[in-house]
């Protein structure tokens, strides 16, 4: 549902399938304060404090608000080491979404990812992905082997309108699968929606045809299910033949064609922390459990207070609700509307879970030298306190095999069910202001980089003078249609 507008060009607002019962105070550090944390922070917005960010967009993931029937769910946690009924309401939850058998838990979505590429990846592997996002790539690396993004030619592209640019380019994913053997190759991973491509779904009839493929060759298919709810919504908007099918019955359609899984559950379960791996391969099931145990804690708990189980339990379901989906995807298409009409360059189409801004188009007098995601990112924050990340060169920088990432951009990722429309309102704004005067962005150079995941922990410094190419001014270009 949405709430008409009396200007009839502006977007209409979507209106909350819920109502505010707590309120948080929203920090308003004033801009010299926010001047001071960007120099402490190195200019990174990780290390800035939460009570120096006025909106925090840096990620989705257990920043969300939890519903009245999740806290209420916290207060029945049994706190039993072994065997709590939360873990047996827990498995049963998962087993009934997703069908598959062997379900262990984790404290997130990367502990998930350490016991499945820890027992399954081996030095000079090659794991294949639609995109790899950091953990899931850095996990693959830290074993030897070695990410392959494989995604269809579209997703490259922030101008095409193509509605599925989270697909799995089949043709290439055959020829490596032929090309490296399946000795080589220890699973195919697809990741839904595609975080790195701008949280882009994978529709049904591809994952068919991966899957199809995936089995001629022998190799199991595992899937990135974080955000699977809000992939499947897509699936129903957009697919022939799906509208009258449930999320529940989507998300099934493509658990059924899969080995296994790992989710963070930070992300659609709704909670704070949480996330689990499941397959249905008993054998694996039972090393993974060794590693459960070292790691994370027994295997009905899994680093977890048994409350977090409980509070999981009820946030797997509300997570399939359509009217808390329609709301989410149309809080997105709501900033997106707001930034079309000040022409601001952005990722299209908007995925399910925020904006990815489009820094080469929105930022064209910075050379990739001059960090230009980061260098937006902390615009932003300099503008209006506004927290967001890079997804381009810093992230996914040289050990990719190139130093030019095919895509350069700053993610505004909304937290589920925490602001209104007006906070996102003032988001876009933000946005607007800094693109009008981005002529005067400047861009950064790096002081400190780690060996593993350098966004999260790198230190940056303004560069001085002139940027490296003149700038040009104008609207940004029309973005190209694709039927």
């Amino acid at each position: 549902m949405r709430v008409p507008l009396n200007d009839p060009t502006e977007p209409t607002l979507p209106v909350e399938p819920y109502k505010v019962k707590v309120v948080e105070r929203i920090p308003n550090p004033s801009r010299e304060d926010r001047e001071r944390a960007l120099v402490r922070a190195g200019f990174n917005l990780f290390n800035l404090h939460s009570d120096e960010v006025r909106i925090d967009l840096l990620t989705d993931s257990g920043t969300g608000a939890m519903s009245d029937r999740q806290w209420a769910a916290l207060m029945i946690g049994d706190e039993s080491y072994a065997g709590s009924r939360n873990f047996a309401r827990f498995e049963s939850t998962v087993r009934s979404i997703t069908g598959f058998h062997h379900i262990l838990p984790t404290h997130q979505g990367r502990a998930a990812e350490n016991l499945l590429f820890s027992t399954l990846c081996r030095p000079g592997n090659v794991v294949p992905n639609n995109m790899h996002f950091d953990t899931t790539r850095a996990h693959v690396l830290r074993n030897g082997g070695r990410p392959v993004n494989v995604a269809v030619r579209d997703a490259y592209d922030p101008q095409s309108d193509f509605p599925f640019k989270g697909n799995i380019d089949v043709p290439a994913l055959d020829a490596l699968l032929r090309r490296e053997g399946r000795e080589n190759v220890p699973l195919v991973m697809v990741t839904i929606t595609n975080n790195t491509g701008g949280g882009q779904p994978v529709s049904l009839a591809n994952f068919r045809e991966v899957a199809r493929t995936a089995r001629a060759h022998g190799v199991p298919l595992y899937v990135d299910m974080c955000r699977w709810a809000e992939n499947a919504y897509f699936v129903r908007e957009r697919e022939s033949g799906m509208r009258a099918k449930s999320i529940a019955e989507i998300g099934r359609a493509f658990f059924d064609l899969c080995d296994g899984a790992t989710m963070s559950a930070k992300k659609d379960g709704l909670v704070n922390i949480g996330g689990f791996v499941a397959t249905r391969d008993r054998s694996l099931a039972a090393r993974m459990k060794e590693l459960l145990i070292l790691y994370e804690g027994f295997p009905t708990y899994g680093g977890l207070a048994r409350r977090d189980l409980e509070a999981m339990s009820v946030g797997l379901e509300e997570a399939m609700d359509l009217d808390y989906l329609t709301h989410r995807v149309e809080q997105v298409r709501y900033v997106a509307g707001l930034l079309d009409a000040r022409a601001v360059p952005y990722l299209h189409p908007v995925g399910g879970h925020g904006i990815y801004l489009d820094v080469r188009r929105f930022l064209p007098h910075l050379s990739d030298e001059d960090l230009p995601g980061q260098a937006l990112a902390v615009e932003l924050y300099r503008e209006g306190g506004l927290r967001t990340v890079e997804v381009g060169s810093i992230m996914f920088g040289p050990d990719q095999g190139s130093k030019r990432p095919p895509l350069e951009l700053v993610r505004l990722a909304i937290p589920r069910r925490v602001y209104s429309a007006s906070h996102l309102a003032f988001v876009a704004d933000v946005v607007a202001r800094v693109y009008e005067r981005r002529a005067d962005v400047r861009g950064l150079t790096m002081v400190y980089r780690p060996e593993r995941l350098p966004h999260f922990t790198a230190r940056f410094a303004p560069k001085r003078g002139a940027s490296s190419r003149a700038p040009r001014a104008g609207r940004a270009a029309p973005r190209r249609k694709r039927a």
